[in-house]
């Protein structure tokens, strides 16, 4: 077994890994990168890229067979091909996957090396049977995995987690999505419109990342009409008929039925990889879910050398923070002992359900109740969303009552993606409702919905 003396070791070449690599190489440190998994980050391989690739096959479907409300009539029978679909799903990915392995490959060989890390001790790691990296600071960047709550394992080989969908061949005719979360709901209503038959359920009622209580019961209005949605569904029996997966459930009405489906999709959220990393030969104390405990400014774990960054510490598992969150781990691993707070961006989060959802900054269940005021528009009578047939929707955006500062926004409708890059930068700025306002704004398009919004906002600050 061959020694390898390093500064800064990272575990895991995914976003946060190599930004990490990168950022403590630019501090002037040595570092290696150690992965046993393939090249390509989660967004790339089986999270945002082939998700979107395959939400595009929908949206396509759907408009073609949406004209008739512009006078445009499309006759004859809209076919979907499901091998084609699939085809250019997994073609697009690989090549997004591509641009990912080629960054890897640029970095020296020597840098690299293959294999599974675990702890020995707070700076030694083993790498499978062949290697033993002696390191002076650490980044765990492992990312994370699907989270199969036990029951579902009743389902055998016809559960699937979203990773799977996109290796598929083609479409099949019937999924059982469980989880209303980003995920269920953007590959629920993706297949339902792909002409697969799909039921969404939920527990508890939630609704994507919502949690504003209308912006939530509009949504769930939203997307039940166009799919099968019970966020808040009464399973009674879940099995494995062999060639299908049987689930037994009450319906929105509260009658008793049953169906088979082909698969049953786990979207029950993510867990941390850090199982198996050894994490209990080290000095490191652990929260309940095995992960260290560590400072969200900094991600130092305690006063070690160890630093967590990206989804393996699940603060936001989202790209952009997964990309902040390695720069700033090392950085801080390269300066060590000397380690600073990272850049932390204002918080932006969409769905890219139709319509989409987004969150901004302070979310309405983070704001103390009395110490803000909430702005609404509706997008069911606003001009340009109405011009285009897209006219659903809802949009608050909270203001602090004291200063008029713009404190964060919920919202489902069109176009969701670009408001929340309009109002997180807004957040980022500190700015107040009324410095908002005087902003420029053109006609006619859907921001003047924003508009709306911050002006009922600052008639409820006067």
């Amino acid at each position: 077994m061959k020694t390898i003396r390093i500064d800064v070791a990272v575990i895991g070449a995914g976003t946060a890994g190599l930004a990490a690599y990168r950022a403590a190489k630019a501090g002037g440190a040595s570092a290696l990168i150690i992965e046993g998994g393939p090249y390509g980050t989660t967004c790339a391989r089986v999270g945002c890229m082939p998700s979107k690739l395959l939400i595009a096959a929908a949206e396509a479907v759907h408009h073609a067979n949406h004209t008739e409300l512009f006078g445009v009539h499309v006759d004859g029978e809209v076919r979907v091909d499901g091998r084609e679909v699939m085809a250019r799903v997994k073609s697009e990915r690989d090549r997004f996957v591509g641009f990912v392995v080629r960054g890897v490959d640029g970095i020296p060989a020597e840098d690299k090396l293959p294999g599974y890390a675990r702890f020995v001790d707070n700076t030694t790691l083993q790498v499978d049977d062949h290697t033993i990296v002696q390191a002076k600071r650490v980044v765990i960047a492992t990312g994370s995995s699907p989270a199969i709550p036990a029951p579902f394992k009743v389902f055998g080989d016809r559960l699937i987690v979203n990773d799977d969908v996109f290796d598929w061949d083609t479409l099949p005719r019937s999924v059982a999505v469980f989880g209303p979360g980003v995920i269920g709901l953007e590959l629920g209503q993706a297949l339902s419109r792909l002409d697969v038959r799909v039921r969404v359920f939920g527990a508890g009622g939630g609704v994507g990342p919502l949690s504003d209580p209308a912006v939530r019961d509009y949504a769930r209005q939203a997307l039940a009409g166009q799919f099968y949605l019970d966020p808040d569904a009464k399973v009674l029996e879940m099995a494995n008929d062999g060639d299908a997966a049987r689930i037994r459930y009450l319906n929105l009405d509260g009658a008793e039925v049953e169906e088979r489906f082909d698969y049953v999709l786990a979207a029950t959220g993510r867990a941390p990889n850090v199982r198996g990393l050894g994490l209990e030969n080290t000095s490191l104390k652990l929260d309940a879910r095995g992960v260290p405990l560590f400072d969200a400014k900094t991600l130092q774990c305690g006063d070690s050398p160890v630093f967590i960054a990206g989804d393996a510490n699940n603060i936001l598992p989202l790209l952009h923070e997964a990309a902040d969150e390695g720069k700033t781990a090392g950085a801080n691993a390269a300066a060590y002992p000397m380690v600073s707070a990272g850049l932390r961006r204002s918080t932006i989060a969409v769905v890219f359900s139709d319509p989409q959802m987004m969150m901004v900054g302070s979310r309405f269940a983070d704001l103390q109740i009395g110490s803000f005021v909430t702005g609404e528009v509706s997008f069911e009578d606003q001009g340009r969303s109405r011009v285009m047939g897209i006219n659903t929707g809802l949009l608050h955006v909270y203001a602090d009552k004291a200063t008029g500062r713009f404190l964060g926004a919920e919202m489902i409708g069109p176009r969701a993606e670009n408001l929340a890059h309009l109002l997180a930068w807004s957040h980022q700025q500190n700015l107040t409702v009324g410095q908002m306002l005087d902003m420029p704004f053109y006609h006619p398009v859907i921001e003047e919905g924003l508009r709306t919004a911050l002006r009922d906002a600052a008639a409820r600050l006067a």
